[in-house]
């Protein structure tokens, strides 16, 4: 079975044929010794799959569903192409996010946000200042440190940071995901219809948003361009950096409430219990002290769909773990399997685990959604970025593999934002037409913290 076709098993959709997939199978921007574009290719292909079986439930006929993989390949790297009005992109990573050598091997640090930046000073006995002053200071406290102290002091601090391990490493050290479905799909008790159909998949519908950094934002856009109606919401006192800002809310209302006071954590009860999916991409139990967990949403509110993404699963210590992709990537074996030498860890050539974890995570709620329209049961979905990260190593590593340089033509799926910039619409035609972002141009934290009334 290959790699779209175990998707779409994983999904529940044994009978039916995925989108036409056109164009090269292996877009050579996404060139690799592992299974990057396959993974690509086939995350993007079950979310539209799950979108026309919603169509089909919803309405009683399955558009047509077509896939370009040139396409697929810069919606990948939808951040690194975004363009602001003089046509620069914007810097994804913080000059203390990186690798860094250790006494004995290599360490990933995240340090974008500025409460994560201090958390890892601090963890490490390293005075703040200047970039240019403070980055030989903290290698010389990372070189001075085994990697896995690091990785325990960074984390006890409330900074991140991960050792760099073998994949046999991460199997011995990490939350134990082999048993785990790569989108988990599970009933939790029965909902009332669906709203009335309409031109898209998930027309009046409504999707809650509490995620951020690219694996759940990119999820819950392609939702909005599948017809959802989107609303994010933050916190007003840890507000988004500026690439985020603008690539976490295309397709979608962005605003904010301060859940710390009772006045905030009301009207955000209010907003979720009037959605019809509530995505959640904060650390497992984080949000239990708002009411917001899966359980308790399920309890007070059976008839919504809860998604839920993260980092390292929901088990043991590492479910408690803040994590990005670029951590998982190295704390999983993604690394070492991506090397260029064998002496440094590499990096994939795009953010795949957030990126395919985000198509896995909208797939699984259109999966859970077709199946309300169908039998009127709810289910809890959940994706992870370990998980998917194990997906992408069962697929093996390649002897040998292309690397033209680059992708050929990013600029064909390019498309105005609003307010001069640009960026790469979302992947996938149906019945002919492509699909396209809605709420543009994006505005972050702008929207009133309310629903639009349902068409």
């Amino acid at each position: 079975m290959n790699v779209r076709a175990a998707v779409l098993a994983e999904l529940g959709l044994l009978d039916v044929d995925g989108p036409r997939v056109v164009g090269d199978p292996r877009p050579a921007v996404l060139s690799s010794p592992l299974a990057v574009a396959d993974c690509a290719v086939a995350s993007v292909s079950g979310c539209l799959a799950a979108a026309a079986e919603l169509a089909h439930a919803r309405g009683g006929r399955r558009p047509d569903v077509v896939l370009d993989t040139d396409h697929v390949a810069a919606a990948m790297r939808s951040e690194v192409l975004l363009r602001d009005p003089a046509g620069r992109a914007i810097e994804g990573f913080a000059p203390l996010s990186r690798l860094w050598p250790t006494a004995d091997g290599w360490v990933r640090t995240h340090a974008n946000y500025p409460w994560h930046r201090k958390a890892l000073l601090a963890a490490l006995g390293v005075d703040d200042g200047p970039d240019g002053d403070v980055r030989p200071r903290l290698a010389d406290a990372i070189a001075a440190r085994a990697a896995a102290e690091v990785e325990r002091l960074a984390y006890e601090a409330g900074g991140l940071a991960v050792a760099a391990r073998t994949r046999a490493q991460w199997h011995t050290d990490g939350p134990g995901t082999e048993a785990v479905p790569l989108v988990s799909v599970v009933p939790t008790g029965a909902g009332v219809p669906l709203p009335r159909p309409g031109p898209l998949p998930m027309s009046h519908l409504r999707v809650l948003d509490l995620t951020r950094v690219i694996a759940g934002p990119v999820g819950t856009r392609m939702l909005g361009a599948l017809g959802a109606d989107v609303l994010r919401v933050d916190d007003p006192n840890r507000p988004e950096l500026p690439l985020h800002a603008v690539d976490g809310v295309i397709g979608k209302a962005s605003t904010t409430l301060d859940a710390g006071t009772e006045q905030g954590r009301q009207a955000l009860q209010r907003l979720a219990a009037e959605a019809d999916v509530v995505v959640t991409g904060y650390r497992p139990g984080a949000l239990r002290r708002l009411g917001l967990d899966p359980d308790q949403i399920a309890e007070r509110q059976p008839g919504t769909v809860v998604a839920t993404v993260s980092a390292w699963g929901t088990t043991g210590e590492w479910g408690r773990r803040r994590g990005f992709d670029s951590l998982v990537q190295i704390a999983t074996g993604v690394g070492w399997a991506a090397t260029a030498d064998g002496t440094r860890p590499g990096a994939l050539p795009c953010q795949l685990l957030d990126h395919a974890s985000g198509y896995l995570l909208a797939a699984g709620v259109l999966t859970a959604l077709a199946r309300r329209a169908r039998t009127g049961e709810v289910a809890h979905v959940s994706v992870s970025l370990a998980r998917t990260a194990q997906w992408l190593l069962d697929q093996g590593i390649h002897a040998t593999h292309r690397d033209t340089g680059g992708e050929q033509r990013p600029d064909a799926y390019r498309v105005d934002l609003g307010n001069g910039w640009s960026g790469i619409g979302p992947p996938g035609r149906l019945d002919g037409r492509p699909l396209t972002w809605p709420r543009l141009p994006p505005a972050y934290g702008q929207s009133p913290a309310a629903w639009r009334d349902r068409a």
